[in-house]
C-alpha cells in the first residue's frame, strides 16, 4: 500500500505574512552589534536556520566572529522579533487552505527553520491547535533548511514519507529542500522571491500565494474535482 501524500508547509511568508518582520529583527539584532548590513541581503538569506543564515551573511561581510557573538545575535533576533510580532497576520487564504485540506482529508504540516518562540506567535495568528497539528521547528531537528531534515520529520509524524508528497515554501532554500528529499516543491511568491527563482530551484507550480493556491488546487490535488 502505497504512502498518503501528504502537503508538508513552510510558515514565515507561506502561511504568514511575517518575511519583513524577521528581516527587520535581524537588522536590528546586527545593528546591536555593529554590523551593517542592507536589508536585502538579508531578505536573502530568510528561510535558513539562524545558526546557517548568520554565518553566511558574516562570510558575505567577510568577517570573523565568535561563537557567544553568533548566539547574541540569534538571541537579538529573536527579542526583536516577539516584539515585532503582533503585526504578523495569516497570509490571504492561508486558513481556509488549511481548513480545506482537512475536510478532504488530505493530511498536512507545518515545517519551520525557526524555533518554538517566534514561531508561537505564527501558528497561534493562524488558529492552529498546537495539540492536535504536526508542527516540527528548528528546536527538533539537527540540519535545518536547505537541509530536508524539517519535511522529513513532519512526513514521519503524519505516517507517510516526503516521496510524491509536496513541500509548499516561499523561497529557493525550501525548493531545495524539496529536492533533496524527493518532495515535489510548490512555491508561492508571498515571501519575496521572484517566479524564476522558485522555478529554477524546482518548483513545479508557483501561486500567488495560499487563497491562489486554494483556488488552484486541483491541479495537484485531483479529488477536489470530485
Amino acid at each position: 500500500m502505497s504512502s498518503p501524500t501528504a502537503f508538508l508547509f513552510d510558515l514565515d511568508g507561506t502561511l504568514v505574512d511575517s518575511v519583513y518582520q524577521h528581516v527587520l529583527a535581524w537588522h536590528r539584532s546586527l545593528q546591536r552589534e555593529n554590523i551593517q548590513l542592507s536589508v536585502w541581503r538579508i531578505h536573502r538569506k530568510i528561510g535558513m536556520s539562524g545558526g546557517l543564515f548568520t554565518n553566511q551573511l558574516l562570510r558575505e561581510l567577510g568577517e570573523s566572529v565568535d561563537a557567544a557573538t553568533i548566539e547574541r545575535l540569534r538571541a537579538g533576533h529573536a527579542e526583536a522579533y516577539i516584539e515585532l510580532s503582533a503585526e504578523v497576520a495569516p497570509l490571504p487564504g492561508a486558513i481556509d487552505l488549511l481548513h480545506t485540506l482537512e475536510s478532504l482529508d488530505l493530511p498536512w504540516a507545518i515545517a519551520t527553520s525557526g524555533r518554538m518562540l517566534t514561531a508561537r506567535p505564527n501558528l497561534d495568528a493562524l488558529e492552529v491547535d498546537h495539540d492536535k497539528a504536526v508542527i516540527v521547528t528548528r528546536d527538533q531537528v539537527h540540519f535545518a533548511k536547505p537541509d530536508p531534515d524539517l519535511f522529513i520529520e513532519a512526513a514521519r509524524r503524519l505516517g507517510t514519507t516526503t516521496q510524491g508528497s509536496y513541500v509548499i515554501g516561499d523561497s529557493i532554500w525550501d525548493m531545495i529542500a524539496a529536492a533533496r528529499c524527493g518532495a515535489l516543491g510548490i512555491g508561492l511568491l508571498s515571501g519575496g522571491y521572484g517566479r524564476d527563482e522558485l522555478e529554477r530551484s524546482g518548483a513545479l507550480r508557483v501561486y500567488d500565494d495560499p487563497a491562489d493556491m486554494l483556488r488552484h488546487l486541483d491541479e495537484i490535488a485531483p479529488r477536489t474535482r470530485d
